[in-house]
């Protein structure tokens, strides 16, 4: 069932989108060479706790740290720890907060230092696609219609779409229907309409679009050790189009 959300809890939700962006902002100005993503999830941490909110993804079926990070050919799920980034990396960081009950959720990808030409495009491309399905979002525009348009972009650009995982809606809690793949078919899925709240992520591969998880049953990766990248956005929609929740005010 998906759940259109009322003004109010519209509201809490843009504050939750936020303190995402903020936390977004706050670990972009920390990636540097030589930074372990451990410190990075606690300066996230103490920054959503500040904010009076809770990491979303803190204790989430059991996963240990507040927010994912994803080095290299890790798509989603990593570890924080002891692991030091260093020049030419590129790293994911997933962000959830909590505010008052409610959930804002997303992910980018940020390059350490000075990264390959075959690095910087696929995050580009990954970007444009996201805000290539962001742009169609509108009332009565079918679902699948945003998952072609990511997907056609991304495989004309010569990368791999990862369909194992998806995006989805998300209000109190953290994943909610729709499942939103980054593939399909235009003009399929359900209609959206106003209220609606959708986590938009394509997830991308430099190499070919498999992937496995490893033994510590969180991190996937790419099978061939390609390189990947991950942005998402918490997206409304309404009357007009749509809302990102999780973007600041530029």
């Amino acid at each position: 069932m998906i759940i259109c959300k009322s003004e109010t809890e519209l509201g809490l939700m843009r504050e939750a989108g936020r303190i995402v962006a903020e936390c977004h902002k706050l670990l972009a100005s920390h990636v540097q060479p030589g930074i372990t993503t451990g410190e990075l999830d606690h300066i996230a941490d103490v920054f959503i706790r500040s904010q009076g909110a809770l990491a979303s993804f803190k204790g989430y079926n059991g996963f240990p740290s507040s927010i994912c990070a994803s080095v290299n050919e890790e798509l989603v799920h990593g570890f924080p720890g002891t692991r030091k980034l260093i020049e030419g990396d590129i790293v994911t960081f997933d962000i959830g907060a909590q505010y008052e009950g409610y959930h804002g959720d997303s992910a980018w990808t940020y390059p350490v230092g000075r990264i390959s030409d075959e690095a910087q495009r696929l995050l580009e491309v990954t970007e444009v696609a996201l805000y290539a399905g962001l742009a169609l979002i509108k009332p009565d525009v079918r679902l699948f219609t945003i998952s072609h348009a990511i997907q056609r972009h991304i495989e004309e650009a010569g990368f791999s779409v990862v369909r194992e995982y998806v995006g989805h809606g998300v209000g109190a809690e953290l994943h909610e229907d729709p499942q939103i793949p980054n593939y399909g078919i235009p003009d399929r899925g359900p209609r959206l309409k106003p209220g609606m709240v959708l986590a938009i992520e394509p997830m991308v591969n430099a190499g070919k679009r498999n992937v496995k998880t490893l033994e510590d049953n969180w991190t996937v990766v790419t099978v061939d050790g390609s390189l990947c990248a991950h942005f998402e956005h918490t997206v409304a929609v309404t009357a007009e189009g749509m809302e990102i929740l999780t973007k600041l005010p530029e």
